[in-house]
């Protein structure tokens, strides 16, 4: 086991599962929280969030080529896994999980994970290769660290959704906790990918989570939702985003279309646009009309 800043490192799945054991037969409860590094506040609070609910919080720090397309930024994505261990400590957190891919995924490894449910659509249908490599990774994960509860971040809303059915559908006895989204000040979302953009796009991102909030009130208000969804991409086009995936409101709890076309029951708006080469994803509750 080597340390980096005081944080014990474990880089194979029986150095992490033996810390583990030592830990239940010590009667520690155990708090695992997944990432793909670059951390900032945001994974910060998910590790506190752990710590509150466990005796012993163990983090991952793993980029997962299985979610990222050929096109997409797996080459690029941000890695600083010595300054990410030192967060992870000052954060509380006991233990970092460090695997290689050749770890994660031996050589002759095959099998896949095919999702459906809340995984259709959405970043499913721009994404269509990410969620079954969310699902195949997260299912690993939970599998190596058998945690008494595992937390992830509200604003991959989807991700959070397809998780807990993954975790119904093959009864992983891991509690999921999902942890409210930290933004700044300005009220952008946390997200590792904010250090791509330029001064002069932070301030086009900053707009989004306005753009949303102001969409989500007429939604809850009982007003159309392509009426709602159309509004909001255009103002985010005339803000200065360059493109627009999608704008949507759906059920909260399983991410279905409302068939009324108004948001009955509660909800949530969910959004992707583009900046230059930047993807940011954001969304915010929606309430159910009183």
């Amino acid at each position: 086991m080597a340390e980096t800043d005081a944080l014990p490192v474990v880089r194979s799945v029986a150095a992490l599962r033996q810390t583990l054991s030592d830990w239940r037969r010590q009667g520690f409860t155990v708090g695992f929280v997944p990432t793909m590094g670059a951390l900032h506040e945001g994974h910060l609070t998910l590790v506190r969030e752990a710590g509150q609910r466990a005796d012993r919080v163990v983090a991952s720090v793993f980029v997962n080529p299985a979610q990222f397309a050929a096109h997409e930024d797996l080459g690029t994505y941000p890695r600083q896994e010595a300054r990410d261990a030192e967060l992870l400590a000052g954060a509380g957190c006991h233990l970092l999980f460090a695997p290689s891919v050749e770890e994660m995924y031996p050589a002759g490894a095959t099998t896949t994970i095919s999702v459906g449910g809340p995984a259709e659509g959405l970043e499913g249908e721009f994404r269509p290769q990410m969620f079954g490599g969310v699902a195949l990774v997260v299912t690993k994960l939970l599998n190596q660290a058998r945690a008494d509860v595992a937390v992830f971040g509200e604003k991959d809303w989807q991700q959070l959704m397809v998780v807990r059915r993954l975790v119904r559908d093959l009864d992983i006895p891991t509690e999921i906790v999902g942890s409210p989204t930290m933004r700044d000040g300005h009220g952008l979302a946390l997200s590792s990918r904010n250090a791509y953009l330029s001064e002069a796009e932070l301030e086009v991102a900053r707009q989004l989570n306005g753009v949303l909030a102001a969409a989500g009130a007429a939604a809850a208000s009982g007003g159309s939702l392509d009426v709602v969804e159309r509004d909001a991409r255009e103002a985010l086009l005339r803000a200065g985003f360059s493109h627009v995936d999608y704008v949507a409101v759906r059920r909260a709890d399983d991410l279905a279309v409302f068939e009324g076309g108004v948001a009955d029951a509660p909800g949530r708006i969910l959004a992707a646009a583009w900046l230059g080469r930047t993807r940011l994803i954001d969304n915010m509750a929606v309430a159910a009309p009183s």
